[in-house]
């Protein structure tokens, strides 16, 4: 799991989220919504693909809203499973306390997996 979970505001263009991804070397971040939503690299790419500008695009117009989530004491092979059969790559680690507390990747799973 990466910590501490990174965030964009709804507000934020795609363009400041690409920014913010590649500042901190990450392919997804959670869009504080209600309920969170996500942005990834792959709804960034989508927006130059479409020949749109990625400084006029807001991060609402792209992102997957209503997000699954984990607990943080989910096992790893569960956060697998929950990948593959839901086609995602990230998932948010939720605390009991509704906290967002990280962010788990299918990279992260990976890594630990093999």
């Amino acid at each position: 799991m990466s910590t501490p979970l990174e965030t964009v505001s709804s507000g934020a263009t795609v363009q400041e989220a690409a920014s913010r991804m590649r500042e901190e070397e990450i392919s997804a971040l959670v869009v504080t919504t209600d309920p969170p939503s996500i942005v990834t690299s792959t709804d960034v790419l989508a927006v130059a693909a479409e020949g749109r500008n990625p400084g006029d695009v807001p991060v609402t117009d792209v992102m997957t809203e209503s997000v699954e989530t984990v607990p943080p004491e989910i096992y790893l092979e569960e956060v697998a499973a929950m990948m593959t059969s839901f086609g995602i790559k990230h998932l948010p680690v939720v605390a009991s306390d509704d906290e967002y507390v990280g962010m788990v990747s299918s990279t992260d799973v990976t890594e630990q997996l093999s």
